[in-house]
């Protein structure tokens, strides 16, 4: 893999069974329709996968599943975050040890570390279980509440975990994300990850990006990404209107579970969510779909 990731990754979504088992035989036949799609890469095990509502046994054959599956043709990041750095650094171990491509943790989420030291030493830990891999902090203050300054991170980071890479960046503060990009000139590989902002982070400098829609709508990302780099600005807007009137439809529901039904409704029915998330019932299913029909979505992606 090459120094800095180029275009869309997806954060794949874990299909499962209606009782909630894996039902891991549906990656090869989506992993196929993302790459047709216009995606470049795959991160696996994240938020969008519910990885943390996996069992560590159930992380890594999802894991191997999307290693199989992509056969060389993309990168495959495996996520492996966890509450405890030393149950991340075994996922971090058996990630190397079946060819992914780089690894990448959020900060452990019930003890949350109280400073930029304690954050490095955290992930010193998970890094070190894969060696000869690249590492990404996944950072998603959002969700795990810890939102250090990350200009300091990269700063000391190097010197606390070798194998840096890099960031995946959840957070709408542009600024820092600018500020990240440009460090030690462009040193380091940062992710844009939040996917209605995607064209301020491209204005920015962002040359990769992961995030959960591109699951079903990258080709309105690819649209929005080829206007960009041709100077055609007010395309780029029009395409980025559309991602963002798609997301607001989605987030009136349960959104990972509005995710599976997008992704059933284009043929890879990816199942039922897991509790405490909330799987949304047919009735809801029939609103989100018309919602979607009504602004044009499946026009836009060519559905």
């Amino acid at each position: 893999m090459s120094k800095h990731f180029t275009g869309l990754m997806a954060a794949g979504i874990t299909p499962m069974r209606p009782d909630g088992s894996l039902n891991l035989g549906k990656v090869g036949p989506m992993v196929d329709f993302l790459e047709r799609q216009g995606v470049r890469g795959l991160y696996v095990c994240g938020s969008t996968g519910e990885g943390p509502l996996l069992t560590s046994d159930e992380r890594r054959a999802t894991a191997e599943a999307f290693v199989e599956a992509a056969k060389g043709r993309m990168p495959v990041f495996v996520h492996v975050g966890h509450s405890s750095p030393a149950d991340a650094r075994i996922l971090a171990a058996h990630a190397q040890k079946i060819g992914a491509d780089a690894v990448a943790a959020v900060a452990p989420w019930y003890f949350k570390p109280g400073s930029v030291d304690v954050l490095l030493s955290s992930l010193a830990e998970v890094a070190g279980g894969a060696p000869d891999l690249p590492f990404y902090f996944s950072h998603i203050p959002a969700l795990t509440g810890v939102a250090h300054d990350m200009l300091e991170f990269l700063r000391r980071g190097p010197q606390r975990i070798p194998t840096l890479r890099g960031l995946k960046y959840t957070a709408p503060t542009v600024d820092e994300f600018q500020a990240l990009v440009a460090f030690e000139e462009g040193r380091f590989d940062v992710l844009y990850g939040r996917d209605e902002m995607l064209l301020c982070g491209l204005a920015a400098g962002a040359a990769g990006a992961v995030g959960s829609t591109y699951n079903f709508a990258a080709p309105i990302y690819c649209r929005l990404i080829e206007a960009f780099q041709r100077n055609d600005i007010p395309t780029a807007r029009q395409w980025q209107a559309r991602s963002v009137a798609m997301i607001q439809v989605v987030l009136k529901s349960q959104s990972l579970s509005v995710c599976k039904l997008l992704m059933k409704l284009l043929g890879h029915d990816c199942g039922p969510v897991r509790l405490p998330l909330v799987t949304i019932d047919r009735q809801e299913e029939a609103r989100v779909e018309k919602e979607l029909r009504t602004i044009g979505f499946f026009d836009w992606i060519g559905a």
